[in-house]
């Protein structure tokens, strides 16, 4: 069955940096839409990048545009994400989702959860000031 495993989370100061993992299994990876989602208490999970793994094509919010980078490494079926000058607002806890049955391209409901079938568990991120 298709998994989806995070790791890479943890306690930063403001400004600090922290790389993501997600390691996918169950499936052919190669060619599919994933996104990179977090969810802080009390708020609605967002979609904070998309990411084609056939092209490698990304798209990032504006709150995250030139700090965060997503990246993969399909040797190991790895997606990453790489958080730089993390701010405070940016503590969640961080998901990986995939959307196994688009293998063409990310689309525009991408950008929204219920486009997506698999999840992973969860990595906290916490940025202090």
């Amino acid at each position: 069955q298709v998994q989806l495993v995070e790791s890479g989370g943890g306690s930063v100061q403001a400004g600090g940096s922290l790389r993501l993992s997600c390691i996918v299994s169950g499936y052919s990876y190669s060619r599919s839409c994933m996104g990179w989602f977090r969810q802080a208490p009390g708020k609605e999970r967002e979609g904070i990048t998309i990411f084609y793994s056939g092209s490698g094509s990304a798209a990032y919010v504006d709150s995250v545009q030139g700090r965060f980078t997503v990246s993969q490494d399909k040797s190991k079926n790895t997606l990453y994400l790489q958080m730089n000058s993390l701010k405070p607002e940016d503590t969640s806890m961080y998901y990986c989702a995939s959307d196994p049955s688009e293998s063409w391209a990310c689309r525009g409901r991408h950008w929204y959860a219920r486009s997506y079938n698999f999840w992973g568990q969860g990595t906290q991120v916490t940025v202090s000031s």
